[in-house]
């Protein structure tokens, strides 16, 4: 879009322009693609308020053909990563806006501009294929509207790109989100935005219970999965890898067998920075470890796999259903007892509220406690464009209120001289530097533990105070927060 690099918006113009329009004969009225009808309908549930993760199931993973699945991907993620600056040049491209009942209208022309910008698909293809959309969606008066539109936006596309103005258009986010960043990060708010609107990089995690990196490293090869092999100079993680490009999750080589997880490279530092001992505080072999807000289970199992010592490891969540994907995600990756291959003596996975710790909690304390806390996600958008469009500024006071009385309720449990880490997926410092800062000056026995370069081999982030932060688009990572803390005696 207008953020793109300028060597590579020519290069797309100079294939546009040796298009050529198709014989009458090729205008005829064509059937609209599933990868499109799919597409249409995933963005009108998310524009209705469901996350896309939600939607995606039951819209486009049902599509048989893996090019349609690809092309659907494209098209949603695309709407929702430049839904501002799309609608900029509809606003420009309309005589008046389309009335709130023509919503469906609205949606076809913003997949078809982004698809004009973005996708080779011939000009004439897909307008095409959005006039027949329309058509489709019970709108047929509206037909030769959006065959107009976007015609006029063919002729007009770099008058229109170069028209573009206001902060919302040109980063293509909604206005109280670029409000926030830049009161937070003065000096890096361009850096971020523009990061926002980055495809994310896809890492895989290590099973080290299975594999060493290099064995893996060796597989990959085997299997023609081409990966960044730079990577490891970027950010120190011994088990992660970063794919030079997206792939099928299924088609990675022991996947199924539990050899692999996809896991961005921010969040395995969660699992390095809790840092588990050998012994507990009550002189036994091992840790007990809390993991709480713990589905979808990715640091879970990391700890898991990272840390053979620990003794007990349990994992808190609310949600029932999300509780069993965790559950998934170890017997895939065979770390419960059972499986007999030297896991934790015990995991306990509690469906409870994290808050109400008194009706689930044993009364034993923990070494080491993970508050993987209920966010904003605004450090991982470009990975979930939908954010952008499902987070309301009116979220933030009630998650920080959550996330300050799950910290409360973490601290009663923690064993003195034991270590607690506090992550979010967040850039926003209410819940990340000025959370922790509320926390220390009412809890007189929490010491601050300081995160260091070398605790993971690498200088990144930047320091907070209190925590340490790490931007989104940073070592290829997303953007997450961590604060480390010890109780005193």
């Amino acid at each position: 879009m207008a953020e793109s690099s300028a060597s590579g918006k020519a290069g797309s113009n100079k294939a546009r322009s040796k298009r050529t329009h198709p014989k009458k004969s090729q205008q005829k009225r064509s059937k609209v693609s599933e990868a499109r009808q799919q597409s249409l309908k995933a963005l009108k549930q998310v524009f209705a308020g469901q996350s896309l993760s939600t939607v995606q199931p039951g819209t486009i993973d049902k599509l048989a053909d893996s090019r349609d699945r690809g092309l659907a991907n494209e098209i949603v993620n695309g709407v929702l990563r430049w839904r501002w600056q799309l609608e900029f040049f509809i606003s420009r491209l309309l005589a008046k806006p389309l009335k709130k009942k023509d919503s469906d209208i609205q949606l076809v022309l913003l997949m078809a501009l982004y698809e004009l910008q973005e996708c080779r698909t011939p000009d004439y293809a897909i307008i095409n294929e959005a006039v027949e959309l329309v058509r489709k969606s019970g709108r047929k008066w509206a037909a030769s509207l959006v065959n107009a539109v976007l015609r006029r936006f063919t002729r007009e596309r770099e008058l229109l790109t170069d028209s573009i103005e206001g902060e919302s258009a040109k980063f293509s986010h909604p206005e109280w989100i670029i409000s926030r960043i830049k009161n937070d990060w003065p000096d890096h708010w361009p850096q971020i935005l523009q990061a926002n609107n980055q495809r994310p990089a896809f890492w895989l995690r290590v099973n080290q219970r299975q594999f060493d990196v290099g064995r893996y490293q060796s597989l990959l090869s085997d299997n023609g999965v081409e990966f960044d092999e730079s990577a490891a100079s970027d950010i120190i993680i011994e088990q992660a890898i970063k794919l030079t490009q997206g792939v099928d999750v299924r088609s990675l080589p022991g996947f199924d067998d539990g050899a692999v997880s996809v896991q961005d490279a921010a969040a395995q530092l969660s699992t390095v920075l809790l840092d588990v001992g050998d012994a507990g505080a009550d002189g036994q072999q091992g840790q007990q470890v809390l993991d709480l807000c713990a589905a979808p289970g990715g640091k879970t199992c990391h700890l898991l796999e990272h840390y053979p010592s620990i003794r007990k490891l349990v994992a808190v969540e609310f949600d029932a259903k999300r509780m069993t994907r965790v559950g998934e995600n170890l017997q895939r990756l065979k770390l419960l007892p059972e499986d007999g291959d030297g896991a934790a003596s015990e995991v306990e996975l509690v469906v409870a509220d994290a808050r109400d710790y008194e009706r689930w909690w044993s009364g034993e304390p923990f070494e080491r406690i993970l508050i993987d806390a209920p966010c904003s996600a605004s450090g991982v958008i470009r990975r979930h464009p939908d954010i952008k469009s499902l987070r309301r500024e009116t979220d933030i006071q009630s998650l920080v209120e959550l996330q300050a009385e799950i910290l409360d309720a973490a601290w009663q449990m923690l064993a003195v001289g034991g270590v607690l880490l506090y992550v979010t997926c967040s850039i926003f410092k209410d819940e990340n530097e000025a959370q922790m800062k509320r926390f220390m000056s009412t809890h007189g026995d929490a010491s601050v533990l300081e995160i260091t370069d070398d605790m993971v081999g690498m200088n990144w982030g930047r320091g907070c105070d209190p925590g340490r932060q790490l931007f989104p688009g940073e070592h290829a990572a997303d953007g997450f927060y961590f604060c480390r803390l010890t109780k005193l005696a």
